[in-house]
């Protein structure tokens, strides 16, 4: 039968290479072509570029910052007020991060009690009926009583139980509050450490001293190392505009890569920032746009009762991100990477072997030459199994 002889020929048959000698200068210029660009691939790419012959490691990072900056307002509900890092830095300290408060929308002297729902197309009413007591909407502001009270002149809503008077912010104030928020400064002092090769380093390095960090201020040209940022700059940098992202708020990465090539030495391995915007803004969606949220500051008077004024903040959150690799000189990547390397030169082999039997003219000749069948010379007369004799 047809799989006996198969399973025959699996299992008593034995193939070893057999060298021929083929003089073709297009197979020979087939074969030192592939094998150049085997040889240019190891070593321009696998050792030159990605450095095969090192060790590497990731970055483990800490990351601390300090903001620093004045600015003055001066308003009708507010009056003159200075602003300082305690005002406009919220919450204080965060992981990897800052929020620098750009813009608000003050709600002064709150106190719990019943007054008029914001007007929407769920809070308007004519009469009391259409008022459910007890209701709550995802977008109510308080607890609704059951009453139609007058809004304004013109316009009747839903009395609610809440925080009195509530918050009206249909209307974000353009220009940005703080617009003086663009000359802040931001300290960051990043440590990082590469634990398999017990490496540390800091982005103030060692040439950097006090009188040097007191007065200067990043820049890509003349300042590549400081550790101290304007503002206005890390947008600029990203490709934005300080004072249309400050009305609406959003996202700034600044990025610290740590690339470094342990094999040379410590002081060559030093940060590059690079900034960028991570919130999404797409002037074709505009719906929820920037970053924004509520915090409250509680007072009580000489008669124990309880107010507070609430602010809607609006802001840039500065996130820095830290990455990087490092790499050195170790035996046993460099003995691999060889290894691999020399037999990637089987390809050239196969490629050959390829176009000789399949794609020359002739094709059958160098193919009687390339196998040879012999037969088990050990077995007795007319006992054949395999192929024909």
């Amino acid at each position: 039968m047809v799989w006996c002889g198969a399973v025959k020929s699996f299992l008593f048959e034995y193939d070893t290479p057999r060298i021929v000698l083929i003089r073709s200068r297009k197979v020979g210029l087939v074969n030192r072509g592939v094998q150049l660009a085997i040889l240019a691939y190891v070593i321009g790419w696998v050792f030159v570029w990605e450095k095969g012959y090192q060790e590497t490691d990731s970055v483990v990072s800490s990351v601390t910052t300090k903001v620093k900056g004045v600015t003055l307002t001066n308003t009708s509900s507010l009056g003159a007020r200075v602003w300082d890092v305690a005002d406009y830095v919220i919450p204080p300290q965060e992981e990897n991060s800052v929020f620098v408060m750009t813009n608000m929308i003050f709600t002064l002297n709150q106190t719990q009690g019943q007054c008029p729902e914001l007007p929407d197309d769920k809070t308007e009413c004519s009469k009391n009926n259409s008022c459910v007591p007890g209701y709550v909407s995802t977008h109510s502001n308080g607890i609704q009583t059951g009453k139609c009270v007058n809004y304004n002149d013109s316009i009747k809503t839903c009395e609610v139980f809440a925080w009195c008077p509530v918050e009206d912010d249909y209307h974000v104030p353009k220009p940005a509050f703080l617009q003086g928020a663009e000359n802040f400064t931001i300290l960051v002092k990043n440590n990082i450490w590469y634990p398999k090769f017990n490496f540390t380093k800091r982005n103030i390095l060692p040439t950097i001293n006090s009188t040097y960090l007191k007065n200067c201020i990043y820049d890509s040209k003349t300042d590549p190392f400081c550790p101290i940022f304007r503002l206005g700059k890390i947008v600029e940098a990203a490709g934005q505009n300080f004072q249309e992202m400050a009305v609406e708020g959003g996202v700034m990465g600044l990025q610290i890569n740590w690339d470094c090539n342990l094999d040379r030495a410590a002081s060559y391995c030093v940060p590059k920032y690079s900034f960028r915007r991570l919130d999404n803004k797409d002037t074709a969606h505009t719906v929820s746009p920037g970053y924004n949220f509520r915090f409250a500051k509680y007072y009580k008077d000489s008669n124990g009762i309880e107010s507070r004024t609430l602010v809607k903040a609006y802001g840039i959150r500065f996130d820095i991100i830290v990455f990087g690799k490092a790499g050195k000189f170790d035996v046993i990547p460099t003995m691999i990477n060889i290894g691999s390397g020399l037999a990637l030169f089987g390809v050239a082999t196969v490629l050959c072997d390829l176009v000789v039997l399949n794609c020359m003219k002739k094709k059958y000749y160098y193919r009687e030459k390339k196998y040879k069948y012999v037969e088990d010379y050990e077995m007795g007369d007319g006992e054949t199994y395999g192929t024909d004799s």
